[in-house]
């Protein structure tokens, strides 16, 4: 019994890790700049934003719509495909959405938090120094087309 509820403690931790939105990032690195969000129901504000890269970047995304949002970072691409997949699942092509796959990444290099309805979720996030130009979208189906989505636009 001890052992199973070791096992249980030591999986929900490891699971609110990962939820934390800082997996995959520097979770030591000095952050240079905190930036609140605010998800309503199918709009972010700021719906676009000014970043200098190499910079780490804390991210604090508060959902104040009624419904569950992510928030993502990535390529243009990446965004489509990813909405893509968002889809299959939602449509019942072997996933469930309902178990909030987010926090971390996507394994493909997209950093992501779910937020769920009147919550704030933490994503901390260091700008690459290769590209120009990112976008930050909630990419559950119908949001993005309905408008969750902004640019990242890097300066300096």
């Amino acid at each position: 019994m001890r052992k199973t509820l070791l096992a249980m403690t030591l999986s929900l931790a490891s699971t609110a890790a990962l939820a934390s939105g800082e997996h995959g990032s520097k979770i030591h690195a000095q952050v240079d700049r905190t930036i609140s969000f605010e998800a309503g129901d199918m709009w972010f504000t700021p719906d676009e934003l000014a970043i200098t890269p190499g910079k780490t970047v804390k991210f604090e995304i508060t959902n104040t719509g009624n419904l569950k949002h992510e928030f993502v970072i990535g390529t243009a691409e990446a965004q489509a495909k990813h909405r893509e997949m968002m889809l299959e699942m939602a449509s019942g092509g072997g996933h469930d959405m309902s178990g909030g796959h987010h926090g971390g990444d996507h394994g493909d290099g997209m950093p992501s938090v779910t937020i769920a309805p009147g919550g704030t979720a933490t994503l901390v996030w260091t700008a690459p120094q290769d590209t120009d130009t990112l976008e930050f979208a909630c990419n559950i189906p119908g949001h993005y087309e309905s408008g969750m989505s902004g640019d990242i636009n890097f300066q300096g």
